[in-house]
């Protein structure tokens, strides 16, 4: 092990950095090459404890028993995990990480935004553990690829952006996923949505009707497909096409595509677009796409035209019919030789259920409304709203108040759920649910 003096640690936040870095680096010249290849966490805990006895023995640095067990938790957080965002990580209440810089640190629960006081040592510390995540999947970030997508092992999503795109030094944001899997009973609890319009989601999911899902950043799409995704027969062979993996299948049969950036001579990038269309060849029952973002909506919308009912996808829009303006435009975006006339009537054919998520002022994430797509009318495609959510106000703690209100629309695609066997009470379509305070 290296006798060179130890740098005395200050005080505060700058005293614990200066103690794991120096554990950390003697620990690492007091390793071979080939122990670092085989490094396990059972077995370096004990060459740290050593390290941190050394420490306290040799420059008399005061530290209690709680503060060593401490700094050798960091120092492996620092070897083996994320280093600072590893207590972040294992926290199930957190939903999203922030990290603004290495001085800046915010986390979402329960869908409030707070500031932390977990710190990075510098910019280089932040730009180093992003290094980390994304070395381990394949993929890379420089300067002349300054943004990357990634995900964690399990199962997260990772955004980074560094200098010269980022000007307050390397940043990234974290989409956490929980461990357990929403359930059904989940979002009735959570007032997601109403038992009614789960019944009738779920009708229309075995009834194979197109299925379309809206809303904006974070408001809850991607858990309302893995909840639809469980009403897929186990019998049918589902292809999931993600730009980033986050969807999770309860069937057996799944074939789960990702998409992949350009490589370093910017080359060998393969789309959404060239994934929807190989997905085509490979026999599915049904073709769920994560997110629709370009020219692979002309793709899919064909799909759901020749044959592949029962697909699903979501895209970003503030409303159902927005989402079809978005739609049209990302078709446009693949072929712009298709009158604007042809794009609706396509999408009218293809889409028969938009549904609309949303995250409400007070952190809370809805189902705001499911239209079924009826025609259209002089070029405008016409929606009817199904159920919708009616807010009345905010009580004194900032909770919405309202009320789940089935229109009295009775959907056109009911003939089609009863030649499926799937027969509705009436009561679906003439239920008021009101939110609790």
């Amino acid at each position: 092990m290296s006798t060179r003096p130890l740098v005395r640690p200050g005080s505060g936040s700058d005293r614990w950095f200066g103690i794991k870095t120096q554990i950390h680096s003697k620990l690492l010249n007091s390793l071979t090459p080939e122990q670092l290849k085989s490094l396990n966490k059972d077995g370096v805990r004990e060459q740290i404890g050593n390290v941190v006895e050394r420490l306290v023995r040799d420059e008399s640095v005061p530290m209690t028993v709680a503060e060593r067990e401490r700094v050798i938790e960091e120092v492996l957080d620092e070897v083996f995990g994320l280093g600072p965002l590893e207590p972040l990580l294992k926290d199930p209440t957190i939903s999203d990480i922030l990290v603004n810089g290495f001085d800046s640190v915010y986390v979402e629960r329960g869908g409030r935004m707070v500031e932390t006081n977990i710190r990075f040592k510098d910019q280089s510390h932040v730009r180093m553990i992003i290094d980390r995540i994304v070395s381990n999947i394949g993929r890379r970030i420089d300067d002349s690829s300054p943004i990357v997508d990634a995900r964690l092992d399990d199962g997260s999503r990772v955004c980074a952006v560094i200098p010269p795109l980022s000007l307050i030094g390397p940043v990234m944001s974290i989409r956490r996923f929980g461990k357990k899997l929403l359930s059904t009973e989940d979002l009735l609890k959570n007032e997601t949505l109403t038992t009614g319009m789960l019944d009738f989601l779920s009708g229309c999911v075995e009834a194979r009707l197109n299925i379309v899902i809206s809303g904006g950043s974070g408001s809850g799409k991607t858990t309302m497909l893995n909840t639809l995704s469980r009403f897929i027969p186990e019998e049918e062979r589902v292809i999931t096409i993600e730009d980033t993996a986050e969807l999770q299948m309860q069937q057996s049969h799944v074939v789960r595509l990702e998409t992949r950036p350009m490589n370093i001579e910017g080359a060998g990038a393969i789309t959404q677009r060239d994934l929807v269309i190989n997905a085509l060849r490979m026999r599915p029952d049904r073709i769920i796409i994560g997110e629709c973002r370009g020219p692979e909506a002309l793709d899919m919308m064909q799909a759901m035209n020749t044959g592949h009912d029962g697909s699903m996808t979501s895209c970003h829009a503030n409303s159902p019919r927005d989402a079809f303006s978005r739609l049209e435009t990302m078709v446009m975006t693949a072929s712009a030789n298709i009158p604007d006339r042809v794009i609706r009537q396509m999408l009218a054919s293809a889409v028969n259920i938009v549904i609309h998520t949303a995250r409400l002022n007070d952190g809370t994430r809805r189902v705001t409304s499911i239209a079924e797509v009826r025609e259209v009318v002089e070029d405008l495609v016409v929606l009817d709203d199904i159920f919708i959510l009616e807010r009345t106000g905010v009580n004194q703690r900032g909770r919405i108040l309202g009320q789940f209100r089935a229109t009295g629309h009775k959907p056109r695609c009911m003939t089609r759920l009863k030649a499926f066997g799937i027969h509705l009470s009436p009561s679906v379509f003439q239920e008021e649910v009101v939110l609790k305070e």
